[in-house]
């Protein structure tokens, strides 16, 4: 699915067809479309239009053309907004020195703070930037070490900026300008830079690509960027669409409407993202620096988890999937009450349930939760990792005594007459054979390797 980073969808322009652009984007295969606010009130129209539609995801900050009366009280009201679950990131915020709107020294101010609040807060910023190319270069390279991340839409500085830019991290966007018959220049640069560091956007209701120019722009256009896109680099264009989308997923955390952040597909399975939360800390885990798996995003904050209800929705008839799978980038057992509730769900619908854990379930839940999984879960997938309790302490960085709380578990669930498989990570420093013989021969049951790529 292609993604429009960019669209003002809350401008006037709109105020009487929305419905009818979102359906026709839908109709183009779009499946996200990012909605940049420009000031406080529009901050809030992004918000509302991200509950309205489940395409549209949202940004809020000030554009430099509102900073004249900028104030640093605005930080507190942006933070909030950014709040919301489905605002991926902090903008359209940086510099115009184009029109006259607002004085340099308030641009610059309002752009720092925000820039300062994305940080801490960890989104990514989406940066605009008109005549005021040495100084938007300058001040996004002194936030170079700090974590930030963005996204320089409607891209129109030099080549060799951009070549810096995606150097520190950032992506590149090009709207409708690229078909317009005088931006050789921005065709240039277009060629020269990897389809790798590009997204998609139109800039809605601005910047109409040929052969619309002179109407309004909408989402449902980004494919004439895509189709420009492909045809000035030689590529195909399902993989512009698929190459952009992908990159969108990394900067934003959005994956064209396929799900991702509670649940999501693999193979023919529907695999359910719980928590990111975890009494472990495994080497091979990287739920705390990129908890993503093929175009998923399954980054979850506590805040962010929701109740059974919303896995209920996005499940919808389990019996269409081989399993329905209890596993994210956390241990599921830690909301052990909201696994009881969908499981019960996806069996009374005649569904199959497994659960991946780590084993300390019980442990963590202060009673014997093996006794409570009877008729709720098929399937149990516990992490041996290995059979060293000294090695297995190193490798899930916790106490050596979780090696038999791990253990006692597995018991109780093989005994309970519930399928069992324990696994390992094919990590080289572990004795697979030992770790295979001792599953099958002492603790009976199934084992499996699991690959660390």
């Amino acid at each position: 699915m292609l993604i429009d980073t960019h669209a003002h969808l809350f401008y006037p322009d709109f105020i009487n067809d929305l419905d009818e652009v979102i359906d026709r984007a839908r109709g183009k295969n779009i499946g996200a479309i990012i909605v940049p606010a420009t000031n406080l009130a529009s901050c809030e129209q992004v918000v509302k239009l991200c509950e309205k539609y489940d395409i549209v995801y949202g940004a809020v900050g000030i554009h430099p053309h509102d900073t004249a009366e900028w104030d640093e009280s605005y930080i507190v009201n942006i933070e909030e907004f950014a709040k919301e679950r489905k605002i991926v990131a902090i903008g359209e915020i940086g510099l115009d020195y184009y029109y006259d709107f607002s004085p340099k020294d308030k641009q610059i101010s309002a752009f720092r703070s925000q820039l300062d609040l994305a940080a801490d807060i960890n989104l990514p910023v989406i940066v605009h930037n008109r005549m005021s190319d040495d100084d938007t270069l300058e001040i996004l390279s002194s936030y170079c070490g700090k974590g930030l991340k963005g996204h320089l839409h409607c891209y129109n500085a030099p080549l060799e900026h951009a070549i810096k830019y995606i150097s520190m991290g950032y992506y590149i966007s090009f709207t409708g300008n690229i078909t317009f018959k005088k931006a050789d220049d921005l065709r240039h640069i277009l060629r020269s830079v990897s389809i790798d560091n590009l997204l998609l956007e139109t800039d809605s209701p601005f910047m109409t690509p040929a052969p619309h120019r002179g109407k309004r722009n909408e989402p449902s256009n980004v494919m004439l960027v895509a189709e420009k896109i492909a045809e000035i680099k030689g590529m195909a264009m399902q993989e512009v669409i698929d190459r952009t989308s992908y990159n969108a997923f990394r900067l934003y955390g959005i994956n064209g409407g396929e799900g991702g952040k509670y649940t999501y597909k693999l193979y023919d399975a529907l695999y359910i993202n719980i928590t990111n939360r975890c009494n472990a800390n495994c080497v091979f885990c990287s739920r705390k620096t990129d908890p993503s798996i093929k175009d998923y995003d399954l980054g979850l904050k506590k805040s962010e988890e929701p109740d059974s209800s919303v896995y209920i929705n996005e499940i919808g008839d389990p019996a269409q999937y081989k399993e329905i799978v209890f596993c994210g980038y956390g241990e599921p057992t830690i909301r052990w009450d909201v696994v009881k509730e969908i499981a019960a769900y996806v069996k009374q619908e005649g569904g199959r349930t497994r659960l991946n854990t780590n084993g300390h379930g019980s442990y963590i839940n202060k009673k014997n939760i093996a006794s409570e999984m009877k008729g709720l879960i098929d399937e149990v997938s516990v992490s041996l990792n290995t059979i060293s309790r000294s090695q297995y302490a190193e490798l899930m960085g916790i106490d050596q005594e979780m090696f038999d709380v791990m253990i006692e578990f597995t018991k109780q669930v093989r005994d309970s007459g519930i399928e069992v498989t324990m696994t390992i990570v094919d990590l080289p420093e572990v004795d697979a054979e030992k770790a295979k013989k001792f599953t099958e021969e002492e603790m009976k049951v199934k084992f499996r390797v699991r690959s660390y790529f």
